[in-house]
């Protein structure tokens, strides 16, 4: 029967084990469909230790590489946020100027006011 596909018996039949032996697995796609669900929830914060901990204890029994390895089936990586950094230094000695154009750049000849744009970008923020 075999010899007529050209395959020999026991690779035949090792197909068909193995074929047998792998069933839609719906506890498997469960956990997938919570991992995405405690990622989202965590706003894509949680790594795979608070991921293999939130799992845990939803009754999932996952080691932290089983968790890795979940986490990329699901398509589920951590976003890290930077912390913020103030750059301007308020508190200090020198001289603060008054603002004497008070936002009137119109003037009727040269040289009557000079002016300095410090306008910079911050990474992240769209004007």
């Amino acid at each position: 029967m075999c010899h007529v596909l050209g395959v020999k018996n026991n690779n035949y039949y090792s197909y068909q084990k193995r074929k047998s032996l792998t069933p839609v697995d719906t506890e498997h796609q469960e956990i997938l469909l919570w991992v995405k669900n405690i990622a989202e929830f965590s706003d894509n914060t949680y790594g795979q230790r608070r991921i293999q901990k939130a799992l845990n204890s939803l009754d999932y029994p996952a080691g932290r590489m089983k968790t890795a390895q979940l986490m990329k089936e699901a398509n589920v990586w951590v976003c890290y946020k930077k912390k913020y950094k103030a750059t301007t230094n308020s508190d200090h000695k020198k001289p603060i100027y008054e603002n004497e154009l008070e936002q009137d750049f119109d003037v009727q000849c040269a040289n009557q006011a000079w002016v300095q744009d410090i306008t910079y970008s911050v990474p992240g923020v769209q004007h």
